[in-house]
């Protein structure tokens, strides 16, 4: 698995991680039920502190994407897949919100009203 963090890019540095390894998942680099390597080794391949690159992974076993494992590290979540391009286009959509001037709650009443 090959992650990159974009330099210029303003968000923090553990969002930066949790996306790069949803990509990763979203595009197929990796799939559910495959090891992700231990955070020491991503920290030292994106040249960040092991801390942030854990909390990164935290955030995206809090989403459901990633299982940790005493024993076994960190795996996909079956259905990760799908579920990370999911957020990926939900966190899309409320960018895309914020930028013509909706709020979140804006956008839940929209959704509310399509169902």
């Amino acid at each position: 698995m090959l992650l990159r963090l974009d330099i210029g890019d303003t968000r923090p540095l553990h969002e930066q991680v949790a996306g790069a390894i949803r990509r990763a998942i979203a595009e197929g680099e990796c799939g559910p039920g495959d090891r992700l390597p231990p955070a020491r080794d991503l920290s030292r391949a994106l040249g960040v502190n092991t801390n942030t690159v854990l909390r990164g992974l935290r955030t995206l076993r809090d989403e459901g994407v990633l299982e940790f494992r005493r024993g076994r590290g960190i795996t996909v979540a079956t259905g990760a897949d799908h579920r990370s391009e999911l957020l990926d286009r939900a966190r899309q959509l409320i960018s895309d919100a914020a930028r013509a001037g909706y709020s979140r709650a804006d956008l839940i009443e929209m959704i509310r009203g399509i169902s």
